[in-house]
C-alpha cells in the first residue's frame, strides 16, 4: 500500500502545480486584446494534421526535421507507456500484457520508438554543441538557451532510459523475456547476475514517474513551453488570406491610440505567439533583413513579446517599470527594416505570426507618435494629393495608352469585361510602362474585352497599409471601392503583385468583391484555352525571380515558369527560390525608404542570379523589376544582363 499512497500524494502535488502555472500563463495572455479564433474547425484540424502532427514545416529541414519527428512520434506512441507506468502507481500488477493480442504490436513500437527517441536525442545534443547551425549564433542565442535545450534533451533521455529499465526490470521479475520487448530483453541480459529485480524495478518505475512530472511541470518555465502550446498555436493560426491586414475602426470613439506600443495592444493570439516561439531561429535565418545585417531578427521580436508580457504581474500591471513593448525592447529601426516578405512566418513550424505583430507596431508609430522615416513623410504627402507614391500629376496616369486602343471605363460606360488595373508602377514608371504595353498587345492578340480607369484609378493603398498609414490607406481603398462599384466591375487583372493582393484579399473589407487575377495567371489560362497564340523565341540563359507578394502570399509558382517555358525559354531556379525565394527589398513600403544599414538586400539577391550567367532575369513585378535592375547596375552588369517582365517575354513571341 505504500506506493499508491505515495504515488497519489506525488501526483496529486505534480498535478496542482502544473495547473497552477496553466492558470498563471492564462491570466497573462488574457491581458492581451479579443481575437476570434474557433471558426472553421475543419479547416483548423487539418493544418493541426498536417503541421503539427505531419510536422511539414520542420520537414523542410531534413536533417533537423527527421530528428524531431522521431522525437515527437515516439512522444505520442510512448504515451501508452506513460499510462501503463501511471496506472501501475495505483495497481502495481498492472500491465499491458491484459491486452492480449495487442500487447505484442505496442510493445515492439514503444521500443522501436523509444530507441529511435535516444538515438535523435544524441544527434540533437550533438548538433546543438558540435555542428550547430549557423543560426544557432544569432545575437538572440544565449547560453542559457543552450543549457535549457541541452536539460530538456537529458530528461528526454532520462524517460526513456528509466522506461526500458522498468521494463527490463519487470521482465526478470516474471523470470520471462518477451520477444516484443526487444531492446529491453538487452537491458535485462545485463542485470541477470542480480537478484534485486523488484529493487531495480522500483528504483527505475520512480525515476519514470517522477522525471515525467517534473518534466511536465518544468515546460511552463522552459523555453521548451512549446511541447505543450505548439498544437494549439497551430489550431489557433489565422485562417485569413495570407495577404490581408486587420482593419482598423476609426470610429471607434473609445480608442485612446491605434496601433500596438505595447502586449496590450496585441491579441491574446499574439501573445502566445511569444510563449510558442520555439527559438529555433528558422525565421531569421530567412529573413531578408537579418540576412543582410539589418538590425530585425524576426525570432528577437517574438521573444521581445514573451520576455514583455512575463513583467506583468499576476493582476496584469505592468506599466509601473515605465517601460512597454515598443522602444524598451523593440526598436523603431527593427520595425521598419521588415519588407513584409512573409519568409519568416512561412519558416515557422508553430505558425507564429511575425508580420502582423510588427505592422501593428508600425501603426502605432504612423498613427499615434507621427514617427516615421523621412523619405516616407513624401510618399505619404503624394499619395494624399495626387494618389500615386511618386507625386505625379493624377491626370497624366493614362498617357502611356495614348498612342495605343485602350478605353477608359467611363468612354465605354463600364461595359467591359475585365478591367485592366494598371496600377502606379504601371502608370507612371518608364520602365514599367512597356510591361503595360506588352499586356495590352497580349490582350488585344487574344480579343480580350477590357478598359482601364485612366485618371480614376488611385494607389491601391499597399504602400500606406504596409508602412503603418492605415487612416491614409483606408482612404484610398474606400475612393477606389466606390469608383469600381459605380462601374459594376466584376473581374480584374493586375500586374503588379501588391495591387493583385490589396484588389483580392483587402478590398472585401471595405465592400469591394471582385475576381482579382494575377497577369501570368491570366495569360496561362489564355495559352492554355487556346485563345491566346505564341511563337518561340529563345533569349539565352534566363533566371527567374519569385515575387513575395505571388509566390509566399498566393502559393503562385506555376504560372509564371510555364510561360516562360513556352516562349523557347528553360527558367532557372536560384538556389532560393520558390516558397524559400529571397525578397527584393521592396516590400512593406521598403520600396519608397533608403537602405543604409549592411549590404542592399536586392545586391544579395543580385549576385546570387549572376551566379548562373543568365542573359536575363524574369520577373512578375514591377517593384522586383526596379530592385533587380538597380542591382544588376550597382554589379556594372547592366550591358550583358536584362531584367523583362514574363509579359513582355511573351509579348515578343507573338
Amino acid at each position: 500500500m505504500l506506493r499508491p499512497m505515495a504515488f497519489s500524494f506525488v501526483l496529486a502535488a505534480a498535478l496542482i502545480f502544473f495547473i497552477c502555472s496553466c492558470h498563471r500563463l492564462v491570466r497573462k495572455l488574457s491581458i492581451g486584446m479579443h481575437d476570434s479564433r474557433f471558426d472553421r474547425i475543419p479547416s483548423r484540424l487539418k493544418n493541426v494534421g498536417i503541421v503539427a502532427l505531419g510536422q511539414s514545416k520542420l520537414l523542410r529541414d531534413p536533417a533537423a526535421g527527421l530528428m524531431h519527428f522521431f522525437i515527437f512520434w515516439g512522444f505520442m506512441i510512448l504515451l501508452t507507456a506513460v499510462l501503463e507506468a501511471l496506472i501501475q502507481g495505483f495497481f502495481p500488477q498492472f500491465s499491458l500484457k491484459m491486452l492480449g493480442c495487442l500487447f505484442a504490436p505496442i510493445a515492439a513500437a514503444q521500443e522501436a520508438i523509444g530507441a529511435l527517441v535516444i538515438t535523435s536525442c544524441l544527434c540533437a545534443l550533438a548538433r546543438w554543441y558540435l555542428f550547430p547551425p549557423k543560426r544557432y549564433f544569432g545575437r538572440e542565442i544565449t547560453g542559457h538557451v543552450r543549457l535549457d535545450a541541452a536539460a530538456i534533451l537529458l530528461l528526454i533521455l532520462t524517460i526513456m532510459i528509466s522506461m526500458f529499465g522498468a521494463n527490463a526490470s519487470a521482465m526478470l521479475k516474471s523470470g520471462h523475456l518477451d520477444s516484443a520487448r526487444f531492446v529491453s530483453g538487452q537491458f535485462a541480459r545485463l542485470l541477470q547476475g542480480s537478484n534485486r529485480a523488484p529493487f531495480w524495478f522500483d528504483f527505475f518505475w520512480w525515476v519514470h514517474i517522477l522525471v515525467i512530472l517534473g518534466f511536465l511541470n518544468y515546460l511552463p518555465y522552459s523555453k521548451h513551453l512549446h511541447v505543450i502550446t505548439s498544437i494549439p498555436n497551430v489550431f489557433l493560426a489565422s485562417l485569413r488570406p495570407k495577404g490581408e491586414l486587420a482593419k482598423l475602426d476609426f470610429n471607434d470613439e473609445s480608442a485612446e491610440s491605434f496601433g500596438a506600443s505595447d502586449v496590450t495592444d496585441l491579441t491574446w493570439k499574439q501573445l502566445l505567439d511569444g510563449f510558442t516561439c520555439t527559438d529555433c531561429g528558422r525565421c531569421t535565418a530567412a529573413c531578408p533583413a537579418s540576412i543582410t545585417g539589418k538590425p530585425l531578427s524576426p525570432r528577437k521580436i517574438i521573444m521581445n513579446v514573451r520576455e514583455r508580457v512575463s513583467e506583468f504581474t499576476p493582476s496584469g500591471n505592468g506599466n509601473g517599470n515605465g517601460r512597454r513593448l515598443l522602444d524598451s525592447f523593440v526598436s523603431e529601426q527593427e520595425l521598419w527594416d521588415c519588407t513584409t516578405c512573409r519568409a519568416c512566418m512561412e519558416e515557422c513550424p508553430v505558425m507564429i505570426e511575425h508580420v502582423p505583430a510588427i505592422v501593428e507596431m508600425r501603426r502605432y508609430l504612423v498613427l499615434t507618435e507621427s514617427r516615421f522615416p523621412p523619405e516616407l513623410r513624401q510618399a505619404f504627402k503624394n499619395l494624399e494629393n495626387s494618389y500615386n507614391p511618386w507625386g505625379f500629376s493624377p491626370d497624366s496616369r493614362a498617357d502611356w495608352a495614348k498612342d495605343i486602343d485602350v478605353k477608359t471605363m467611363a468612354q465605354v460606360n463600364g461595359n467591359a469585361e475585365w478591367l485592366y488595373w494598371v496600377g502606379c508602377a504601371g502608370s507612371f514608371d518608364s520602365r514599367y510602362q512597356k510591361v503595360s504595353r506588352a499586356m495590352v498587345k497580349l490582350m488585344h492578340a487574344a480579343g480580350i474585352q477590357f478598359a482601364i480607369l485612366g485618371n480614376e484609378e488611385k494607389c491601391n493603398g499597399d504602400p500606406a497599409r504596409r508602412s503603418g498609414n492605415e487612416y491614409l490607406a483606408q482612404m484610398l481603398i474606400s475612393e477606389n471601392v466606390e469608383t469600381l462599384n459605380r462601374y459594376g466591375v466584376k473581374k480584374i487583372i493586375a500586374t503588379c503583385p501588391h495591387c493583385f493582393n490589396t484588389l483580392r484579399n483587402e478590398y472585401p473589407r471595405f465592400g469591394g468583391h471582385y475576381e482579382v487575377v494575377h497577369h501570368t495567371v491570366f495569360l496561362q489560362r489564355l495559352i492554355r484555352s487556346g485563345g491566346l497564340k505564341i511563337g518561340t523565341r529563345t533569349g539565352g540563359r534566363m533566371v527567374f525571380h519569385d515575387s513575395c507578394y505571388i509566390g509566399r502570399y498566393h502559393g503562385i509558382y506555376g504560372a509564371p515558369r510555364d510561360l516562360i517555358a513556352r516562349s523557347g525559354n528553360a527558367p532557372v531556379g536560384m538556389k532560393r527560390s520558390r516558397s524559400r525565394g529571397l525578397c527584393c527589398g521592396a516590400g512593406g513600403a521598403r520600396m519608397f525608404m533608403e537602405e543604409t544599414i549592411g549590404k542592399r538586400i536586392n545586391v544579395e539577391r543580385i549576385e546570387e542570379a549572376l551566379a548562373f550567367a543568365p542573359q536575363a532575369i524574369a520577373t512578375e513585378c514591377p517593384f522586383c523589376m526596379t530592385m533587380l535592375t538597380d542591382g544588376v547596375k550597382t554589379m556594372n552588369a547592366d550591358e550583358r544582363v536584362q531584367v523583362r517582365d514574363v509579359a513582355e517575354i511573351l509579348a515578343d513571341c507573338l
